[in-house]
């Protein structure tokens, strides 16, 4: 028998990144292992899950710290959109050179495009290209909820003031690919709670 898929949420790193754990039959993908991976592991271990894929919303260093831990920890590839490939292996790009780390990991297993999907046992997400906050921003859309990364938040939107960013561009981007979703559709944000996407097409005043 199918189980329905479980979402975990951990709150990582200085930035507070929402690093997700989505599990389904023995089977997980981890989404945007910013930082802390110890209590990745811990996480992936309780759920006694094999994780299968690695998914990067985008490149920025609060979302890609922990990524060489959990990379190693799960033997597990890595995807990520083609336009913010660059930010795996150039600490300037990922913005990490700007905080004194410079932080930089092995490049991208693959590439996520517009409306490709990526599968996890009976779980399908479909890629929406989101960019704005950065060029290759991406957002994974699957019954009924969607994971936004740095692109929409509860009342906020992302920042666009970031090398490459593009605050007209990310408007679009919600507002075409994001806010056409149904209503009730939960919105999994890269940084603080949970919303959906008709509270935010009503209140969110970025987007009036």
């Amino acid at each position: 028998m199918t189980e329905p898929m479980t979402v975990d949420t951990l709150e990582v790193g200085i930035g507070m990144t929402n690093c997700y754990l989505l599990s389904i039959n023995g089977k997980a993908i981890v989404i945007d292992p910013g930082d802390d991976a110890d209590r990745i592991k811990e996480l992936i271990e309780n759920r006694a899950v094999k994780v299968e894929k690695i998914i990067l919303t985008h490149g920025h260093i609060d979302h890609i710290y922990g990524l060489t831990d959990i990379r190693k920890y799960t033997s597990a590839p890595v995807f990520i959109h083609q336009e913010d490939a660059v930010m795996l292996t150039d600490a300037k790009a990922n913005l990490s050179f700007f905080h004194n780390i410079s932080f930089t990991t092995d490049a991208a297993d693959g590439f996520l495009d517009e409306n490709g999907i990526v599968e996890l046992d009976t779980i399908k997400l479909k890629v929406l290209h989101t960019p704005g906050h950065t060029p290759g921003g991406i957002s994974l859309v699957t019954d009924g909820m969607v994971f936004t990364g740095d692109a929409l938040f509860w009342g906020s939107i992302g920042r666009s003031d970031f090398p490459r960013g593009d605050h007209e561009l990310l408007i679009s981007s919600i507002k075409s690919k994001l806010l056409t979703l149904p209503d009730e559709t939960k919105v999994y944000t890269g940084h603080g709670p949970q919303t959906t996407i008709g509270q935010e097409r009503q209140q969110n005043p970025w987007l009036a």
